[in-house]
């Protein structure tokens, strides 16, 4: 097996290669502004490798899920896992070689640092037998390896140190190779960034970060000036998995990732000021007053009380949910956007706030004035409108909505599929559907789905030994499409 990729092109054409087997010796630091073309770069590298190493992707911002589609990495989410869970999985992670994303998008940001400080030390913890060669590819490094204590608490500060520095420092014997990107050297901690031999430095600005990428790529001092000139997807390369003296590199195009998430330059509104100034003023107080205050973190459920809550689920889905109608032309098109967003390839892969944006940017777009449904009303709404329930009678669509009234909102989407199945008289459930709803391309995401639904009381899930599986909804025996 040949250990060589292409990474991408010199300005004469000449294709630029990168010795993945070096590469695991030596790790590799990236650096360069927002907008540069650092997770376009990191992308690069992962898909062209991605049939020769194991890799481990640390995603704070949630670019990197699409990789699972076309070469089949297993996105981990960091929200729905407890800390003992990230460690297990860690270690199992290690033992089967499995090229993982960890998605750390749906957690605050100390969360993050502390569910990824775990996540490595447990890779680096791994037993000797399961030490195989991994790139551990670090995204936003300067926030896991901060240079200098910020917001976070220090015990936490302490923790992500050690397991950075413990990766790029002594992870090359447990054949864990680090990749760090950044967006500033002068933040990013020392002996972390000091331990890498190849490097890639893109655009920056700040004289004391091209100072550092001019010393690390061995250029004089005077020469720093030519980083800030780079265009986006262009860098400075120097490394002995690349090139002995340092080279510019224009990165070459990639196979997966989203679109633009901004939809570019539009007609701003043509409303007069005196109605733009009313739209904003308007009943302000009312708005204030009516705004409820911020929920107190809920308590634990003791055992007892879950099992009770299962056990009666039926009985607390009284509440109706029906959508709210409203017959003028501003709320009609309001539904049919939220329709047709629902319908597009690959919308339901975003997260819930890229979706609600998008589903804004339009509204925009089309100059429609009005009162717009909060993130949560969108949310069902699209859930609704994503399940293809209005092809159903009214009378089924307010039965079905009741049901899924205790339904959280990222959950709402796949149990609207399942309902509208179950009614079909379809006891299996279509999982391609099944895992757009939920936005997913992961078959244990969505086992895990089906069984925590169950698990609510909410569906019911019969597996034979042939490995066919039925689902059913109760609550929806003998109901009519009236």
């Amino acid at each position: 097996m040949t250990s060589q990729i292409t990474i991408g092109h010199t300005t004469t054409g000449k294709a630029v290669e990168f010795d993945i087997e070096e590469l695991l010796a030596t790790r590799l630091l990236v650096q360069g502004n927002s907008g540069s073309g650092k997770s376009h770069l990191l992308r690069r590298l992962l898909e062209q490798s991605a049939g020769m190493v194991q890799q481990v992707v640390i995603d704070p911002e949630g670019d990197f899920p699409s990789l699972a589609e076309e070469f089949g990495h297993v996105v981990i989410d960091g929200s729905a896992y407890s800390p003992g869970e990230i460690e297990a999985l860690a270690r199992r992670i290690r033992e089967h070689r499995a090229s993982v994303v960890l998605d750390l998008d749906g957690l605050e940001v100390e969360q993050q640092i502390r569910c990824a400080a775990q996540f490595l030390t447990a890779l680096f913890d791994a037993p000797r037998e399961h030490w195989y060669p991994a790139l551990v590819v670090v995204d936003e490094a300067q926030m896991f390896a901060p240079a200098a204590a910020g917001e976070m608490a220090e015990d936490t500060r302490r923790m992500t140190l050690s397991a950075m520095t413990n990766l790029m420092c002594r992870g090359r014997k447990r054949g864990l190779a680090g990749v760090v990107a950044t967006q500033r050297l002068a933040k990013l901690a020392k002996n972390v960034a000091a331990e890498a031999s190849n490097f890639l430095m893109g655009r920056t600005f700040l004289d004391i970060d091209m100072v550092r990428a001019a010393d690390l790529l061995g250029m004089e001092r005077r020469q720093a000036e030519r980083i800030r000139e780079l265009e986006r997807g262009h860098f400075l390369a120097l490394g002995p998995a690349i090139t002995r003296l340092p080279l510019a590199v224009k990165i070459g195009a990639v196979k997966t990732g989203n679109a633009a998430r901004s939809e570019g330059l539009m007609a701003m509104p043509e409303t007069a000021p005196e109605d733009m100034a009313d739209l904003l003023t308007r009943d302000l107080a009312s708005d204030v007053a009516k705004a409820p205050p911020p929920p107190a973190p809920p308590l634990a459920p003791r055992l007892e009380e879950i099992e009770d809550s299962i056990a009666h689920a039926e009985e607390r889905q009284v509440e109706p949910a029906a959508l709210p109608v409203d017959t003028s032309s501003v709320a009609s098109r309001i539904e049919e956007i939220i329709g047709e967003l629902a319908g597009e390839e690959g919308i339901a892969f975003q997260s819930a706030s890229a979706q609600y944006q998008t589903f804004l940017t339009r509204c925009r777009r089309e100059r429609l004035i009005g009162p717009m449904p909060d993130m949560r009303a969108f949310r069902r709404r699209f859930a609704f409108a994503g399940a293809g329930l209005a092809e159903l009678g009214e009378h089924l669509q307010a039965r079905i909505m009741r049901l899924a009234s205790g339904v959280e909102e990222d959950l709402l989407g796949p149990f609207l599929v399942i309902a509208k199945a179950a009614h079909a008289g379809e006891t299996e459930v279509d999982e391609q559907e099944l895992a757009r709803a939920y936005g997913t391309s992961s078959p244990g995401r969505i086992r895990r789905l089906l069984d925590h639904l169950e698990r609510q009381g909410l569906i019911v899930v019969r597996e034979d030994f042939g490995g066919g599986r039925t689902v059913m909804v109760p609550g929806l025996e003998g109901v009519d499409a009236e």
